[in-house]
């Protein structure tokens, strides 16, 4: 009924957001350059709440490899949260609500929060409040490293976020090594250990991805690494 309403001009796909190739639906002339302005694609999107925050990983990580959605170009979303979680994306070192989903987004994009919507407004009603974020990918990320080693380190830090950063950061490490290995990341990223998660900066996060960095090409078995397996393989032993 949609399409038909408006021949040409709309087009409905019934689909799963989160594989569909977006790719693949504008014509070529649209791309432009990463450096130029933004193309004339735009996606706006009202999120079920469960399943936005998945998708808007898997946009940013996109971003990161410029496709999906960003093979146009720098292509600019506008897209709607529950008000807790676009909080999050928007907040600024020390704030309460300063998250992994803030490093990952703000690394990548700039991102404001716009305005939040009563949860009246909708039918039906959602218990909460909805919070409007827009993201324009940036011409050159903040951290320029793989999408997988930033979000590694940003999840091990987060995972802690009470706690000093060194806690989280020793997850990265291999339990014979962790002590030496944690104390010469922070060293040489010239971060202080006793900053909580929220207080690290963009460029703290930068400077802790690149020397892991280092520390992964050193080791080509470190970035494989998974303290979750090593207690459980421990686990396993001591049964």
């Amino acid at each position: 009924m949609l399409s038909d309403a408006a021949p040409g001009k709309l087009r409905v796909v019934h689909g799963d957001v989160l594989t569909f190739k977006v790719e693949r639906v504008f014509p070529q002339s649209l791309k432009r350059r990463w450096e130029d302005d933004p193309p004339n694609v735009h996606i706006i999107g009202n999120l079920p709440f469960n399943v936005s925050t998945p998708l808007i990983i898997k946009w940013l990580e996109n971003v990161s490899l410029r496709n999906g959605p960003f093979a146009y170009g720098r292509t600019q979303m506008t897209l709607t949260f529950q008000k807790e979680v676009a909080e999050r994306l928007t907040a600024t070192t020390g704030s309460k609500q300063r998250s992994r989903l803030s490093i990952m987004a703000q690394y990548l994009c700039d991102v404001q929060h716009i305005l939040t919507i009563p949860g009246r407004a909708f039918i039906p009603k959602p218990e909460v409040d909805v919070g409007l974020v827009h993201f324009t990918p940036l011409t050159r990320p903040r951290i320029e490293q793989p999408f997988k080693l930033v979000e590694k380190v940003v999840q091990n830090v987060f995972q802690f976020r009470r706690k000093y950063c060194h806690r989280g950061l020793r997850m990265l490490f291999p339990e014979a090594q962790r002590l030496e290995s944690t104390g010469k990341l922070l060293q040489l990223a010239d971060v202080d250990p006793t900053l909580r998660p929220i207080q690290l900066s963009v460029s703290h996060f930068k400077s802790l991805c690149d020397v892991y960095r280092k520390m992964c090409d050193d080791d080509p078995h470190l970035f494989a690494y998974n303290f979750r397996e090593e207690l459980k393989q421990k686990s396993e032993n001591k049964r």
